[in-house]
């Protein structure tokens, strides 16, 4: 009898139901950097804000009033600004999470970035702001302070064009960084220039304190080949020839009597320049000291196309000091219709340009152009440096 119980006890158990209680939804919790009240954040690391068990469905942060920029991520769990913040600056940051089956998790508080103890700036840009330029112009940034962290600054530089082509920056100094195209800008098209530096730190104890922006103008596509064994030099407009110019070039007696062979860009014009002999004093065999009418510039070491009168040399032998000279009415003509960064190409002398030599950056190749930058990684499975990841967040 007890065994028989006993049994019927445990199939009543076995058949009895159990009902488990379902799992309660996870609040979202927002995390934000820097941390709400802080007064000495550090602007360099960006505003970031990130959520657990949830998704942002927004995100408003302003400085002073006016809105911060930024962009989610594909899950929509992490939120980061553009740019990086302005020092001395107080920020209010208002984001909000929501989940699955739970109310909403709503973040606000305000912090205050740290001053800039030195500030660093753009100290001159090229092109001038609302300049009409040549499709050859490169982009010329020189800064005040001699930049460490190459990377930070140059992700901060951002190029806008109404027409975008490929372009990177070559950093040639500590100071002074440059942008050029793959190809030469398509013509006619607005371009914009961004330092976003407020906030960016290049060199210990030093912030950007503002961003600076200025815009400028591609122009009608000119571009001159000046061939040195012909003495001939075309300008063409837009794909059409629309001038014919007889020149001297360099006697190519000594280095600097030789004209330089590449990709010139036209860089500043004079009327007059004053010229004067290199390496020689007054009294010494050929030197000149003289005032060269409706002169355009092309290089850093001394050569120009102007306007000289010697016709009886032009169209048929080189005698110049290195310039490309060319009858005086069509100098002038050449002088009027010329904008800086107009591409100039001389073949048939046996000196190269240097792709340092003035604005002669087109003589680089791309592939090398492109190691210049401190973002571009050159290793086979390399490519462009990503942007930095958000820092750790309790």
């Amino acid at each position: 009898m007890r065994r028989a119980l006993l049994l019927g006890l445990l199939l009543i158990t076995g058949c009895s139901s159990v009902s488990a209680e379902a799992p309660r939804p996870t609040q979202p919790v927002v995390a934000v950097y820097p941390a709400f009240d802080a007064k000495h954040a550090r602007p360099d690391r960006g505003l970031v804000v990130r959520t657990r068990a949830g998704t942002l469905s927004q995100v408003l942060a302003y400085a002073g009033g006016s809105l911060v920029t930024g962009k989610l991520n594909q899950t929509r769990t992490t939120w980061r600004s553009d740019w990086t913040l302005t020092p001395d600056t107080e920020y209010t940051v208002t984001a909000t999470a929501v989940g699955s089956g739970t109310p909403a998790t709503v973040a606000m508080g305000r912090f205050r970035t740290r001053p800039a103890v030195r500030g660093f700036h753009v100290a001159s840009a090229v092109p001038l702001p609302d300049e009409t330029v040549g499709v050859g112009m490169p982009i010329i940034l020189n800064f005040d302070t001699p930049v460490q962290d190459k990377v930070a600054v140059e992700r901060a530089l951002e190029v806008k064009a109404a027409k975008p082509v490929e372009g990177a920056w070559h950093w040639i100094s500590d100071t002074q960084v440059i942008y050029r195209t793959r190809s030469y800008w398509p013509a006619r098209q607005r371009v914009t220039v961004t330092a976003h530096l407020a906030g960016v730190r290049p060199a210990t104890g030093v912030y950007g304190t503002a961003d600076t922006t200025f815009a400028f103008t591609v122009g009608r596509k000119q571009v001159s080949t000046v061939d040195t064994v012909s003495h001939q030099m075309l300008v063409r407009r837009d794909g059409k020839l629309v001038k014919r110019m007889a020149i001297s070039a360099g006697m190519a007696t000594t280095k600097e009597y030789t004209t330089t062979s590449g990709v010139h860009l036209t860089m500043d014009k004079g009327n007059p320049v004053r010229m004067i002999s290199p390496g020689r004093k007054k009294g010494d065999p050929g030197f000149y000291d003289v005032m060269i009418d409706h002169a355009v510039r092309i290089s850093d070491s001394g050569e120009y196309v102007h306007a000289k009168n010697n016709v009886w040399a032009q169209g048929r032998a080189n005698v110049s000091h290195g310039c490309v000279n060319a009858r005086p009415d069509q100098a002038a003509w050449f002088f009027d219709s010329s904008l800086r960064g107009d591409p100039v190409t001389i073949t048939g002398t046996a000196r190269v340009l240097e792709w340092n030599n003035g604005w002669g950056f087109w003589q680089l190749p791309w592939e090398k152009w492109q190691l210049g930058s401190a973002l571009y990684d050159p290793t086979p499975a390399g490519g462009w440096v990503r942007q930095a990841p958000p820092p750790t967040l309790p």
